[in-house]
Formats: C-alpha cells, sequence, structure tokens
C-alpha cells in the first residue's frame, strides 16, 4: 500500500511538468537573456495582406487607457494600471506590420514637440554656423502630413469573465485545476483629415486566459510516518501580448472595411478577395472561433507577399500629395 501512494503521488505531480521535445518531464525553463517574442497569429496574419494600390498617409496622435481601472489586487489598492499604457506604440508597430511595411506611411505626431524641437535646433545651427538666412530645403524639407487619423483606445478590461475548476481526492491524496478568462476591448476609427468624416470604425476583443495546476498528498504511509507534499503550476497569459493582439485584430479589421467601402483597394483584388471574403463571413458571425483560428492558421502558412521598395519622397512631389489624399473625400 506504501509503494502504490508512492507510484501515485509521483505520477500526480508528474503531470504538473511539462514534457520537452526529448520526452523528458521538466519544469518551465528559466531564462534571464533577453528575446524578441515570437510573432502572433495576428501579426503574421498583417505581414501577408496583400499590397494597396499606393500606400495611405496615416497619422496617430494616441491610444490611450480609457478603462480608468487599475490592476486588481488580494491585498489592497495598487496604483498599477490593468492594462498596459503603451497602446500608441503597439499601434504604430501593428500598422508598419500591415502588408510589410507597403500598406501604410505614418507621420510621427505623438511626439510632434520633441520632432519640432529638433527641427528648430537644426534651423538656428544652420543660421549660425553655415549663415543661412533661408534654411536649404534639401538639409531640411518640409515634414510629411497625413490623411488619415487614426482614432480610438482601449475602452474595456472586464475580469473574471469566466471562472471554474475542478478537482478529486481519495485518501488524503488529491489534484485541482483552476482557470479564469479576463477579456479587453480596444476601439479603433479611420477619420479623414479633409472632412473631418468617421471613415469606418472597428471593435475587437482578446481573451486573457490564467489556469492552475496543483496536486497534494497528506496521508500516513506507515506506522508514525506521515507523507506530506505539495505542488502547483499557474500560468497566465501576459496582458500585454492580448492587448498586442487586440490592436493588431483592429488594424486588420480597419483595412478590411476600408477596402470594403472602396476607401482604398489592393493592388491586385483577386489576390485580396479570399482575405476580405472571409473577414465579411467573420464580421458576420457566420465563422466559429474554430474556424477563424483555422483560417488565421492558414493565412499565417501562406507564403510572403513579394515586398517591393518604396521612396518616400518631399511633401511638395505629387506622390506625397496622393499618399496624403489616398482616402479623404
Amino acid at each position: 500500500m506504501r509503494v502504490a501512494s508512492l507510484i501515485l503521488l509521483s505520477s500526480m505531480l508528474a503531470g504538473c511538468m511539462t514534457v520537452g521535445d526529448s520526452g523528458r518531464a521538466t519544469l518551465p525553463e528559466m531564462s534571464s537573456l533577453a528575446v524578441y517574442p515570437a510573432q502572433t497569429q495576428t501579426q503574421k496574419a498583417l505581414g501577408l495582406i496583400p499590397p494597396p494600390a499606393r500606400p495611405v498617409a496615416i497619422a496617430v496622435y494616441g491610444f490611450t487607457d480609457q478603462t480608468g481601472q487599475f490592476k486588481p489586487s488580494e491585498t489592497g489598492q495598487t496604483l498599477s494600471r490593468a492594462v498596459s499604457q503603451g497602446g500608441g506604440s503597439i499601434l504604430v508597430k501593428a500598422l508598419q506590420d500591415a502588408g510589410n511595411r507597403q500598406w501604410f506611411t505614418i507621420v510621427e505626431r505623438e511626439s510632434l514637440r520633441n520632432l519640432l524641437n529638433e527641427r528648430q535646433i537644426i534651423r538656428e545651427m544652420r543660421e549660425r554656423y553655415l549663415g543661412e538666412a533661408n534654411i536649404n530645403p534639401q538639409a531640411l524639407p518640409a515634414l510629411l502630413f497625413a490623411g488619415v487619423l487614426l482614432e480610438g483606445g482601449i475602452i474595456g478590461y472586464d475580469s473574471n469573465t469566466v471562472t471554474g475548476g475542478a478537482g478529486a481526492g481519495f485518501l488524503g491524496i488529491g489534484a485541482r485545476t483552476q482557470y479564469r478568462q479576463d477579456t479587453v476591448t480596444v476601439y479603433l476609427r479611420a477619420v479623414s483629415v479633409r472632412t473631418g468624416e468617421v471613415l469606418t470604425t472597428v471593435t475587437a476583443s482578446k481573451t486573457i486566459a490564467s489556469q492552475s495546476l496543483g496536486a497534494s498528498a497528506f496521508r500516513f504511509v506507515a506506522f508514525r510516518e506521515l507523507l506530506e507534499a505539495e505542488l502547483g503550476y499557474t500560468t497566465n497569459e501576459p496582458d500585454q501580448l492580448a492587448l498586442q493582439q487586440a490592436i493588431e485584430k483592429a488594424v486588420y479589421g480597419i483595412i478590411m472595411e476600408g477596402v470594403d467601402l472602396k476607401l482604398w483597394d489592393f493592388a491586385d483584388a483577386k489576390a485580396g478577395w479570399p482575405l476580405l471574403y472571409r473577414y465579411r463571413e467573420e464580421r458576420a458571425g457566420n465563422l466559429d472561433a474554430k474556424a477563424v483560428a483555422d483560417a488565421v492558421k492558414r493565412i499565417a502558412a501562406m507564403p510572403p507577399a513579394k515586398m517591393t521598395p518604396r521612396r518616400i519622397a518631399p511633401p511638395e512631389t505629387s506622390q506625397v500629395r496622393s499618399a496624403g489624399g489616398t482616402a479623404m473625400r
């Protein structure tokens, strides 16, 4: 009986460990090296969008946390926010990933004051050391302008949207599991600079999953011999990663909505039609969660689109004027 109890306990504790490529049960690897995070499935889907007929000049002044929520704590009030405050930076990165940097010409607006200060320093230095009364436009050309503004923010962070667990025990030996889901929601809208019209809006959500596994034993295995053991393992999906995927999903939706509304278009309509059709089905609710996940995996497995180099010309040329007015009515 004593041997059987130890074998059962060992099997339960091993079940809480991960299995490596070699087939051996191992604990999670602890590493102090800095790494580049792996691409998310939504990020891969953005990169595989076919090129546009011409790039859209776009500006992001900010993408803020509009929930005002603080991170929940069991010990009391905390000053940490529930979600990342770097939504604007994540949004700019997602716009760059769209079509491998071919969809959008992104102009800096979030730190515009710093940019203008540096340009003023260049102007003053050239006046003092080169004696230029009029600054050479080749050395300091005019800033690019945007035809579309992207506005919005993080509009929801709901905790414990789904909770549950299970457990069992026998003769002092037991196991348990618990899980919880939170949901983060982002809102994104495209606004025409020329008319101020809201061209299109998109809302995207992403669940944040947490799971806990544990096993314990407390029993006498022999006379005056008490066995007591406990082991647990908890996984929490990073909030920042969930926010990143929600923003990437919103950018993907903005592109498809713009194509659907004829605000912009693919360079090759036949190449973009399958993605647009799948987006329409998903928006209409005709695809369940599994079908959507399978579609995203198929898109991620597609070969990358051929990337053509693109040169950003000074704003006085017709090329930039057309880019700035692509989506303006």
